[in-house]
């Protein structure tokens, strides 16, 4: 049937046979409906790209050349010579000394020690030292006490007496009479053997009148009757004489009452101790 183009339907595609309809406007003025194949027009249209081919096998590796021969080696080059040495570092600075530990408590230490007998008191009356030589000191100095210090000493040696004859022993300082000890009458004693021991404690320091000092111990022999010992104690209390402001020196002396030769005493030992 005859159609208007207005009047025909419109397709997305077409068979092989189907005919597309063109309209040439160019020919004639009054326009002819020309058919034409869709098969026609298709037929000058590429088609679509092919798949692509399979890769060819890889070659088998060719066969590995021969190692050539090694060169020779060269000759060794000539040493080289040596550096100088370098200069020596600097000291270090030396460390600071550490301090000394400090002791809650006064310390205790000895101060003499006797190393040899003392002058032989004989035939005489006149008061002299029982002390002899040794190491360390007897002097205390200026306002080296301070309250409580406390001291001991030791005295031994030999001893002879004519009965009933007189002994007296000074513990002093300097001067300072700080015990005294006697008269002492005696009893017949021939070349025996005495021990003196003393103690000293400061109660209070500073000039005469002011310091004070407690001094105290015991003195014995034996005697000949029965080899018994005779023994005297002592205390005597000085705060009137002392004087810690200066520099004290310790000294025991002995003194007899008569010239009989039978009277006789000499140190052997003796040493003074810091006990507090």
């Amino acid at each position: 049937m005859d159609l208007r183009i207005s009047q025909l339907p419109f397709v997305t595609s077409g068979a092989p046979n189907s005919i597309l309809a063109i309209v040439d406007y160019s020919s004639a003025t009054t326009g002819v409906t020309s058919a034409i194949y869709f098969s026609s027009i298709t037929a000058n249209l590429s088609g679509t790209t092919g798949t692509s081919g399979t890769n060819g096998t890889s070659g088998v590796n060719g066969t590995s050349g021969t190692n050539g021969t090694s060169g020779t080696n060269g000759t060794s080059g000539v040493n080289g010579t040596s550096g100088t040495n370098g200069t020596s570092g600097t000291n270090g600075t030396n460390g600071s000394s550490g301090t000394s530990p400090t002791s809650p408590y006064p310390y205790v230490y000895g101060l003499f020690s006797q190393t040899g007998n003392s002058t032989t008191i004989s035939g005489t009356t006149s008061e002299i030292t029982i002390l002899g030589e040794g190491s360390g000191t007897l002097n205390v100095p200026s306002n080296g006490f301070t309250v409580g210090s406390s001291f001991t000493g030791l005295m031994v040696g030999h001893f002879g007496a004519n009965n009933n004859d007189d002994l007296t022993i000074r513990v002093k300082t300097n001067s300072v009479t700080l015990a005294t000890i006697g008269p002492l009458n005696l009893s017949t004693a021939t070349n025996k053997n005495f021990k003196l021991d003393v103690y000293f404690t400061i109660r209070a320091t500073g000039t005469t009148g002011v310091a004070s000092i407690m001094t105290g111990g015991n003195f014995e022999y034996s005697k000949d009757a029965s080899s018994a010992f005779e023994q005297f104690n002592f205390t005597e209390l000085n705060n009137t004489t002392f004087d810690t402001t200066i520099s004290n020196t310790l000294n025991i002396t002995a003194q007899f009452d008569s010239t009989n030769a039978s009277n006789m005493i000499y140190s052997e030992l003796f040493f003074l101790n810091k006990v507090y």
